[in-house]
């Protein structure tokens, strides 16, 4: 019998009714750009991922209501976990008429049931962590399928593609000059915040071209940071990030199709540069900085675990995979970085040291009496050397 089952069986709902207005978008992404804190969120998301869970917190919604299971068991993603860590209450596998409730109408989530004008709407599973933790322990013995399933995937996207892998994908002239440079590659996803916040000193000194990723964009701009170049398909960065100044790639199908560039030129950015191309934003982004002559490439809040690579699902999985063998040995981690870098001391702030260092030793000298009669004697000699050289003209 298998977790959810279980669940639905014999599992206890806790008490305390949530209220507050009900948003509801089968896009998670789409509906935490408008999610106010004590909202009730309405999604319709198969295997809850890190980043769509750590972007509902940041939210901070009364409640998530899910149309859909959060773990199938497919693979063992922590959305769930984390939801519950914060303190959210999780109602799940509502079913799909969840996702016809009016956006903005008073809505309680209480125990496993969804109610809406005194009636119940919808009824689901209230995860709880020992029921969350159920369903990890059943998804982690089907790990070894997915694993089979990404190399077969893997294989097959060799064969689509291997002109990425081999002879590049063609990429276009950039303003932006990368040759003998560092580049960091920032993702809105896994721990962003964190390791731009780690990384300050290998910025501040190492001056790497900033590449945003769609909303990395954005997440350079929140530190303070102005980025350089700005790829994806435009769909997730603000406009604000638009208009930075940045050079803007636009990452286009295959076929040509852009949709992002409508958006960019309604901006009146007139000098985006569109790029065909197979895989993820993120892939691109790694290559031009590879095919540019970046040294280094570091990345933030990409992919890099098999967690990770599961979230981000299969069709993107393998491009990803494939991205960073062509990339190889210039890749790092942002966390092996800020692990590594030490922050170099420059001789002028050693210069500035030691003059502050001598200041405050003739500070501490001229109120004390032996300082005093020192300066005094100093003085006396300091005549005789002046007198001495007028002596000789």
């Amino acid at each position: 019998m298998t977790t959810l089952r279980r669940a639905r069986r014999g599992h206890r709902e806790p008490s305390g009714p949530v209220r507050g207005p009900l948003r509801v978008d089968a896009r998670t992404k789409d509906l935490t750009k408008r999610l106010q804190p004590g909202d009730i969120a309405v999604i319709d998301h198969d295997d809850l991922d890190q980043v769509s869970a750590h972007a509902l917190v940041a939210c901070r919604p009364a409640a998530v209501v899910n149309a859909a299971p959060s773990t199938t068991g497919i693979y063992p993603n922590r959305g769930p976990e984390i939801l519950l860590e914060a303190g959210i209450p999780v109602v799940d596998m509502c079913g799909p008429e969840v996702m016809r409730l009016a956006e903005g109408v008073p809505g309680t989530v209480e125990g496993h049931q969804v109610v809406v004008g005194g009636d119940v709407v919808a009824r689901g599973v209230r995860l709880t962590p020992g029921l969350v933790e159920a369903q990890l322990q059943d998804a982690r013995a089907n790990l070894s399928d997915q694993i089979e399933a990404f190399s077969h995937n893997t294989m097959d996207y060799v064969r689509a593609e291997r002109e990425l892998l081999i002879d590049g994908i063609g990429l276009p002239e950039l303003r932006t000059d990368l040759t003998g440079r560092y580049a960091l590659v920032v993702v809105r996803g896994y721990h962003y915040k964190e390791d731009l916040q780690t990384l300050r000193p290998f910025i501040r000194e190492a001056r790497p071209v900033l590449i945003g990723v769609d909303g990395g964009a954005d997440a350079l701009l929140e530190q303070g940071l102005r980025p350089d170049l700005i790829v994806g398909d435009m769909d997730s960065v603000s406009d604000a990030g638009l208009t930075s100044g940045a050079e803007l790639v636009v990452h286009a199908y295959r076929d040509g199709r852009a949709p992002g560039l409508e958006r960019v030129e309604a901006l009146g950015i007139t000098d985006a540069v569109v790029l065909p191309a197979p895989g993820t934003s993120e892939d691109i982004a790694m290559l031009l900085a590879d095919d540019k002559g970046a040294e280094l490439i570091v990345a933030v809040g990409t992919h890099a675990t098999l967690v990770e690579f599961l979230d981000k699902g299969r069709q993107g999985m393998a491009s990803t995979f494939l991205t960073r063998l062509r990339v190889g040995s210039k890749l790092v981690d942002a966390k092996g970085v800020s692990l590594l870098y030490r922050s170099r001391i420059s001789s002028l702030s050693l210069v500035w040291l030691a003059l502050a260092g001598l200041l405050a030793l003739v500070a501490a000298l001229a109120v004390t009496p032996g300082g005093r009669a020192f300066f005094g004697v100093l003085a006396v000699r300091w005549d005789d050397v002046l007198a001495w050289i007028e002596g000789l003209f």
